[in-house]
């Protein structure tokens, strides 16, 4: 990948985090050269800790040794650092900005924590419970895609390329597949939520999907062996 802009550029992340995903794509399409060094949230190294004191988490930009924190406010500053390399990622219009920013949010805050429940529910019945309410959650994602696509048939940016609110939805779909492949459950259902659907295919089918996104299957893997560690740890316990 060329470098679009002098400095250096690190990234500490997890291959399995979509946060991480989000970042790694938006880097892609502004085709900034970086260093991406993998972290271990088991046993999480003085580097994380060092530029992440607060939360202890990925993804982390380093720019020029100074650190940028949260997938969102790493994806607005790369898209404001690097405005000249790539296309735009949030929309020029202020309002149109802000609607999309207010979604990402709600990706995050509701989206995420919805279909993450259905991952962690231990029994059948409370799995179907938060199939449901995930089901309720991905109606209103569907609502916002009419909304910010304006009726069109591309993405969320509006248009044929892919924007903020695109990256922030898409970087959670190689979970979504694994989930599928896991325990049968459907998120993005084509019976319920067809525009979102055919969103995800156009997404997985893109540039950016197809070189960013992870494949299902590691995600999987992953699932097993926080699994596992829930395990030994209760084991451990008793």
């Amino acid at each position: 990948m060329a470098a679009a802009s002098e400095g250096d550029v690190k990234l500490l992340g997890m291959v399995v985090s979509p946060f991480v995903v989000r970042v790694r794509m938006a880097l892609h399409l502004k085709g900034v050269s970086y260093e991406y060094v993998e972290q271990d949230l088991f046993t999480k190294g003085e580097l994380l800790l060092k530029h992440n004191p607060v939360h202890k988490k990925v993804p982390v930009l380093l720019h020029d040794g100074k650190p940028i924190c949260e997938s969102l406010a790493i994806v607005q500053y790369v898209d404001e650092v690097w405005a000249a390399s790539g296309p735009s990622l949030l929309p020029a219009d202020p309002h149109q900005r802000a609607v999309a920013r207010f979604w990402a949010a709600y990706v995050d805050d509701k989206f995420f924590p919805a279909w993450i429940s259905i991952m962690r529910a231990e029994t059948e019945e409370e799995r179907a419970k938060k199939v449901g309410e995930a089901a309720e959650v991905t109606e209103q994602l569907e609502a916002a895609l009419a909304q910010c696509a304006n009726g069109k048939q591309a993405f969320f940016s509006g248009d044929d390329s892919v924007g903020y609110l695109d990256l922030a939805v898409g970087c959670n779909l190689f979970w979504l597949d694994a989930m599928r492949k896991m325990v049968g459950v459907v998120v993005i259902d084509a019976a319920r939520t067809p525009g979102l659907a055919a969103w995800a295919d156009r997404f997985r089918e893109s540039h950016v999907g197809k070189e960013v996104l992870p494949d299902a299957d590691i995600a999987a893997e992953y699932a097993k062996k926080i699994q596992a560690y829930r395990q030994a740890a209760v084991a451990a316990s008793m």
